[in-house]
């Protein structure tokens, strides 16, 4: 799959090419016109121009080729947990993260009639999110590469066995049919997205308004690392709200971590914890600081 379905492709094309025009305006997100980034971008900015980008890694081109100011992108869900590949694609983008938005989630199941179904598709966060009620059903999930292209694929295919699970408004771009709402396995189902940008914004605009930063940082190879690197975060009193291990590359001999903590640089406690961090990390790369959504703690 390296193009969107044949029944998306005119939203497509006819969006792109009122972003081409004005790209100041233009907010880059990964999926299919119906997608929930698309709706996220719509919260976002209710007065920019979507633009649908195939992949998350073409919609980070899009901002540093300049074809769109900015993009949003998912990168944890509550039920489902961190989006797939999100950190790597953000150290290595050279974008900084200027907002974030928290959307809840619904999902309904579509098709070209009411079934039955045998198959199931949507993004894996989607059918993540959704297993319960497949399993229950004996639908058999087939990922997909975003929620609305799903719609779309399955529009194309003609197969009335096969079913997408996609935003309700992907069913009215796409001529299907809804035949279960709120298919998700939890009511309170949240994702949280981040706003990029090619430019950080600067810490001091932020004020004195709740902030957040993140970086992402690898401890050096020595026992204890992690904990000492940590230390002074806790000793100057700064919220760590989230803190991820991966792995770069195939050594295994250390880790790299994602971390969001409350605060910014420029405020004395940030800049002593992020100094004592730096001190006991082979590397570490700010990612942005930028307004809080949401209350945390």
């Amino acid at each position: 799959m390296h193009s969107f379905p044949q029944p998306a492709l005119a939203l497509v094309e006819r969006m792109a090419a009122a972003a081409a025009i004005e790209p100041a305006r233009a907010l880059a997100f990964q999926g299919a016109p119906g997608a929930n980034s698309h709706r996220a971008a719509l919260e976002v900015d209710p007065t920019g121009l979507p633009l649908p980008c195939f992949s998350f890694e073409d919609a980070l081109d899009a901002v540093k080729d300049g074809r769109a100011a900015r993009a949003i992108i998912p990168i944890e869900n509550s039920q489902h947990g961190r989006v797939a590949d999100i950190h790597f694609l953000l150290p290595e983008s050279g974008l900084s993260i200027t907002g974030e938005h928290f959307m809840a989630i619904h999902h309904a199941l579509m098709g070209l009639g009411t079934g039955p179904f045998t198959a199931a598709y949507s993004h894996p966060q989607a059918l993540g999110q959704s297993r319960l009620f497949l399993r229950e059903r004996g639908i058999v999930p087939m990922a997909y590469a975003d929620t609305a292209g799903a719609a779309a694929y399955v529009a194309e295919m003609q197969d009335p066995q096969a079913c997408a699970i996609a935003p309700a408004i992907a069913a009215e771009l796409y001529g299907l049919q809804i035949v279960a709402e709120h298919v998700e396995d939890a009511a309170d189902n949240m994702t949280r997205f981040v706003v990029l940008a090619r430019e950080p914004l600067d810490p001091a605009s932020l004020g004195e308004a709740p902030a957040m930063t993140t970086f992402v940082f690898e401890v050096k190879n020595i026992p204890a690392a992690l904990y000492k690197a940590l230390g002074g975060f806790a000793t100057n009193g700064v919220n760590m709200t989230k803190l991820e291990s991966y792995q770069k590359g195939a050594s295994f001999s250390a880790t790299t971590f994602y971390a969001d903590i409350v605060g910014a640089p420029g405020d004395p406690r940030v800049d002593r914890a992020i100094d004592e961090l730096a001190f006991h990390c082979k590397d570490m790369r700010m990612l942005g600081s930028y307004p809080q959504a949401r209350p945390r703690g």
